[in-house]
């Protein structure tokens, strides 16, 4: 019996035994850790070693402060710039209202230059010539635009204390309508009244394929004609 024991102990068939250690699997865990730790460290310490001696820390840090100073200058120099931009927009601008209301004076000089040309036409004949009538027309003007016809007149009398007259203005037209001779009155003006001159003007319509070649005023008071005068058109 003991014999057969025995064998079963020193044969394969004898039962395993495990070794185990004595440390609890808590404390074994903890000791990798700080084991791995320390080696973490280790080699931690080494890179930044490495790092340090071989001078790559410092460069990346002066090239990282080198490309914030560029970032910096690029950002000021585009603001510059937009302000620069926008500086000029609004000159532009500017100059660009400058010139129209300059454009719109000229033009309303031009016109006011054109009304002075015509009124001095007209006061050049105010100055009366010796021996002349008490009533004159002094300027006769008209003018064909289109189907109207334009008139201008300017009646005067001498003399600084001359009595009011009290009148009227009759105009009339002489040409040809439809290749035929023909004459137009025009409606007469009963409220002419004046000292030393007045100047009245005024439009007329014509009828279709009329021709206006002759144009006569007459200042008329009572029955009594005071002054005529009478103007040709065209050639």
């Amino acid at each position: 019996m003991r014999w057969k024991l025995l064998r079963r102990r020193l044969t394969i068939s004898a039962p395993r035994v495990a070794v185990r250690s004595a440390l609890p699997w808590p404390l074994r865990w903890a000791t990798v850790a700080i084991v791995l730790g320390f080696c973490g460290a280790i080699s931690l310490w080494a890179f930044e070693l490495g790092k340090d001696l071989a001078g790559i820390d410092t460069t990346s840090r002066e090239e990282l402060l080198q490309m914030r100073a560029d970032l910096e200058r690029a950002r000021a120099e585009r603001d510059k710039l937009q302000s620069i931009l926008n500086t000029s927009g609004s000159l532009m601008t500017a100059e660009r209202s400058a010139q129209e209301r300059l454009a719109a004076q000229i033009r309303q000089l031009e016109a006011e230059n054109r009304a002075l040309r015509d009124d001095l036409g007209f006061f050049e004949k105010l100055i009366p010539a010796t021996g002349s009538e008490a009533v004159a027309i002094r300027g006769l003007q008209a003018e064909v635009m289109g189907a109207e016809l334009r008139w201008q007149v300017l009646v005067s009398q001498p003399g600084k204390n001359a009595p009011e007259f009290r009148g009227k203005l009759q105009l009339s037209v002489a040409g040809t309508l439809a290749g035929k001779p023909w004459s137009l009155d025009l409606p007469a003006t009963d409220d002419l009244r004046f000292r030393q001159f007045r100047r009245l003007e005024g439009m007329a319509g014509l009828p279709e394929q009329a021709v206006v070649k002759t144009v006569s005023a007459r200042v008329v008071e009572g029955t009594a004609t005071r002054a005529v005068q009478s103007i040709r058109l065209g050639a």
